[in-house]
């Protein structure tokens, strides 16, 4: 099963005429063993993730109607369907989804891999504000779900389609339904008189807890949509920020819990030291669950940094989690992915210069946030898997530069910070406080490169990645 989910990570992201994750991972989608069929399965939606192809779509669903799948399989399968159709308002695959979830029964519903079903659905419309119509009649359409998992379903869907657009209105709309408040039977009953003996009330407390969480899942959800429609400008991320800080404050433990994650995923391998002082503040928080997604948070934030203070703090926190392995093995992620590549690699979906949005890679976040809801059950407890989906954001940070015959071609280039020069007369300096390096050159957040020699000319606007140059015919030396 391990080897077929690794058949997938290697061909993320990687197009082959001969298509050899279809070949080796088809054959074990309908295996009798749960394990090999959500290797193959996950794997297939790595492996063909944001191409839409129709094949691969129809060979996963057609899995779902063999043998009494569970509600793993059920849910890993949707997930993957969504990824490989991740923003293309696929109306077929959006009909197969809900009709999936109609299927399923309460029980089933109240599973927490049920949100995962939700979640396939939002990726099909991730960041397509455009097709507004589609939108509308899928948050329609999922009217007919049963609770608890209508609501989640809608906020996610909502928060999906209007990712990276920076909407005033629509985050306004989140923080709303962050401010709404659940009674538990307890707080109902308070006038009445307790008869019961001390441990049966912890039960039912405990119960009433569950059930709380339960129907504010949503919440959770609508945390993390703030932070997705936000992330796509600066001011309106700072603004967040500020509404981040209030909730973790006065917000329900659903919305507690689910407050790191938004902050990483606001400043995903961007370690703003703000932000991983408030994350290392809630790391040591008396919730465990707030704990263990501050310090995945941090590693989040950190990813592919090597930041020397993030890195200083994970190490103190290791020696101060060492005899507590949950919180010990969060620590040992973050400090992993801290580390990313050596220092060479991103998270971060954005790319040419901030101004695109990598859908794909944004689906691997979610896909990883969403799982840390329920934090106790997927990652900590055996779903650990699900970390892979983080294979989908991982892109080098590296800028590269190569000949017409693709042979690498080291050239002086100025790295430094980028100045927004937007509606600026003549041709104002894009660059300040820049170095001069020879290629191949790292590139960190905010950082933009231009070439430092006038004999290439560079095929693309953006220097970015790998970057093809072209000898440029009016050069005198």
């Amino acid at each position: 099963a391990g080897a077929l989910l690794a058949c997938g990570i290697v061909n993320c992201g990687v197009q082959n005429d001969c298509d050899p994750a279809l070949a080796l991972l088809g054959d074990y989608v309908s295996h009798n063993d749960t394990p090999f069929r959500v290797g193959s399965i996950v794997g297939l939606g790595l492996a063909y993730a944001g191409t839409n192809r129709e094949d691969v779509i129809e060979l996963i669903s057609n899995a779902l109607r063999e043998g009494n799948p569970s509600m793993e399989v059920i849910s890993l399968a949707c997930l993957s369907i969504g990824i490989i159709a991740v923003g293309s308002c696929n109306a077929e695959v959006s009909t197969t989804l809900l009709s999936i979830l109609l299927e399923r029964s309460e029980l089933e519903l109240k599973d927490h891999f049920a949100k995962f079903i939700a979640l396939a659905i939002g990726l099909l419309f991730l960041s397509m504000e455009c097709k507004g119509e589609a939108v509308e009649a899928m948050l329609e359409s999922l009217k007919v779900i049963n609770e608890p998992l209508r609501s989640f379903a809608t906020v996610l869907v909502e928060c999906c389609a209007y990712a990276g657009t920076g909407n005033v209105l629509k985050i306004q709309r989140m923080l709303h339904i962050c401010s709404e408040h659940f009674d538990t039977k307890e707080e109902k009953k308070e006038g009445e008189k307790e008869s019961s003996k001390d441990k049966e009330k912890d039960k039912d407390k405990k119960k009433e807890d569950e059930n709380a969480t339960q129907n504010s899942a949503h919440q959770a959800a609508a945390v993390l949509g703030i932070a997705m429609i936000a992330m796509g400008e600066e001011i309106g991320a700072e603004m967040a920020l500020r509404s981040f800080g209030h909730l973790l404050r006065y917000g329900e433990p659903v919305i507690k819990r689910a407050v790191p994650l938004a902050l990483a995923l606001l400043s995903v391998s961007n370690p703003k030291l703000s932000i991983i002082d408030t994350l290392s503040k809630f790391s040591h928080d008396a919730d465990h669950e707030v704990s263990y997604n501050s310090i995945f948070a941090m590693g989040i934030v950190g990813a592919g940094t090597n930041n020397a203070r993030l890195a200083a703090m994970l190490r103190q926190l290791a020696v101060y989690h060492g005899k507590d392995m949950n919180n010990l093995f969060m620590v040992r992620l973050a400090q992993g992915l801290t580390h990313l590549g050596k220092g060479t690699m991103t998270l971060n979906p954005y790319h040419s210069d901030r101004m695109l949005l990598c859908r794909v890679a944004l689906a691997g976040l979610l896909t990883v946030l969403v799982s840390l809801f329920d934090v106790k059950q997927t990652v900590i407890g055996k779903y650990h898997y699900l970390l892979y989906f983080l294979a989908l954001a991982i892109q080098p940070r590296m800028l590269v530069t190569f000949d017409e015959s693709l042979r690498p071609l080291p050239v002086p280039v100025r790295v430094g910070q980028a100045v927004d020069v937007v509606g600026q007369a003549g041709k104002p300096k894009t660059i300040t406080g820049f170095q001069t390096h020879t290629t191949p050159v790292l590139l960190a957040y905010g950082e933009r490169a231009e070439l430092a020699t006038e004999e290439y000319v560079t095929l693309t606007p953006v220097l970015e990645g790998f970057v093809i140059l072209q000898k440029n015919p009016n050069y005198v030396p």
